[in-house]
């Protein structure tokens, strides 16, 4: 059997287990999602979650990119990087990487076959589980250095939540998966600092009240010292542009917080760091600061790294699909914004770049998300609407899509295809508009899959993917 199709079928395998992800509706709960059934699974692997220092990442946004300029700045230190995220963009294999390279297919197809006989023991076992378990067994094979591990949902009966880690993150706080998580901040917040283990360092971004009292109890609850961005570590942007962005981040030297001197004395206490990174948007800054944060904590637990590294690392991160020009005159960008608090961010993003710029929007989402959050963040800023949907289950038919835009009294269409959609889109800003592409991770990656087909031949100011 040829690579190609072996592979075609271990997916098949995987996603014949349950998986939550592609259902539109289900309840978070311990009888669904039980540590247990992943904790018994590892044991008889032996326990390879083990076999390395981690850094564990939750939160509602920029946990991916805070994993991506992690890793980054760990392989630039002279370490053997394992990156486990989800979802993916273009290939399943991306969720596992080694160094910046996803898993090859054979390898993903051996260890699938050498599982098999262990998965009948576990029953009710998710393909999200088995992914995961997959990568904590494929980074132990491949004797990494460190794991860097983003949570899938939530944190708290996640199935990375069964590692040990040097340090844990919790990045920004939002409303998204509500029916699952909790209608408040404080109940989403909880969920997520399920991570937090006792007396094992936790970073925290900048978060609104509510969410930060609920992680300040659990990590207090937890005896876990608590080290926050914008508090214990100041951050501030620099110059910008389309090619990246400079900031400087510094330790605070305020000496009313106790627990940053428990676990970082590098001893440049005061002394800003100025770094340069290409993701784009002052999210990304925030993002970067945390990621500094984290790393310097892991330094202190043991783990080897460099402000070269640092440099290095973040100057050259690839995290594709959030904020990503993929042409620039006249523009055209995908993003992964999925929730309100992301969409406004996207926003801020767009007059940062290209102000003044007539926006024709490539809009397509989940049905259980906030779609009407998001268009009231994001209309605004727009000319006309493409709506469209992804292949994923949850994707709301563009025609429901359309009438809740219409509803806003702005020129839409449909389409039944990302592709469809984004050649529609190119006829409406044949005037010079930007085209911008948003609303689900799975907008992004079909949009991006479809423009790299075509770009090359299609259109000479293209700038590569």
């Amino acid at each position: 059997m040829d690579t190609d199709r072996a592979y075609q079928e271990t997916l098949d395998y995987l996603y014949s287990y349950i998986d939550y992800s592609l259902q539109k509706t289900f309840r978070y709960s311990p009888e669904k999602f039980d540590l247990e059934r992943m904790r018994g699974f590892m044991a008889l692997l032996g326990e390879p979650q083990l076999d390395y220092p981690v850094i564990h990442i939750a939160g509602t946004k920029g946990k991916g990119s805070v994993a991506a300029l992690c890793a980054s700045a760990l392989q630039a230190s002279g370490n053997r990087i394992g990156l486990y995220t989800s979802p993916h963009l273009q290939d399943y294999a991306e969720r596992i990487q080694v160094d910046g390279e996803p898993i090859l297919h054979a390898d993903l197809i051996a260890l699938v076959e050498e599982i098999k006989p262990l998965v009948h023991e576990i029953p009710g076992i998710t393909t999200f589980e088995l992914t995961t378990a997959l990568a904590f067994l494929h980074f132990s094979r491949q004797d990494v250095d460190v794991g860097v591990l983003e949570v899938g949902l939530g944190g708290r009966l996640d199935a990375t939540n069964v590692c040990q880690p040097q340090v844990t993150v919790i990045t920004s706080i939002s409303y998204d998966h509500t029916y699952l998580l909790g209608e408040t901040l404080a109940e989403i917040a909880g969920e997520k600092a399920g991570i937090i283990k006792p007396g094992i360092p936790l970073v925290v971004s900048p978060q609104a009240e509510h969410a930060l009292a609920e992680i300040e109890r659990i990590a207090a609850e937890r005896m876990a010292p608590l080290i926050q961005v914008g508090r214990d570590y100041k951050f501030e942007a620099l110059a910008g542009s389309i090619e990246g962005q400079a900031f400087q981040v510094w330790r605070a030297v305020d000496g009313s917080h106790s627990d940053i001197d428990t676990i970082d004395g590098e001893g440049n206490e005061g002394q800003p760091v100025e770094l340069r990174i290409p993701l784009l948007g002052y999210h990304q800054v925030e993002n970067a600061a945390t990621a500094y944060a984290a790393l310097q904590v892991a330094r202190k637990n043991g783990i080897m790294v460099t402000e070269r590294g640092i440099q290095c690392g973040f100057q050259s991160v690839h995290w594709p699909g959030r904020f990503e020009i993929l042409r620039r005159d006249p523009p055209v960008v995908i993003d992964s914004a999925h929730n309100r608090d992301s969409a406004q961010k996207l926003h801020r993003t767009l007059e940062e770049y290209f102000p003044g710029y007539p926006v024709v929007l490539v809009f397509g989402a989940s049905e259980d998300k906030d779609i009407q959050g998001m268009l009231a963040e994001l209309l605004p800023r727009v000319r006309q609407v493409v709506a469209t949907k992804s292949t994923h289950p949850r994707a709301i038919e563009p025609g429901k899509l359309a009438d809740m835009i219409a509803e806003n009294d702005l020129p839409v269409v449909s389409s039944p295809s990302v592709e469809e959609a984004l050649d529609a889109a190119d006829a409406l800003a044949q005037d010079g508009a930007a085209i911008v592409v948003a609303g689900s991770i799975f907008i992004a990656a079909a949009a991006r899959a479809a423009w790299k087909e075509v770009a090359e031949e299609n259109y000479p100011s293209y700038t590569g993917i």
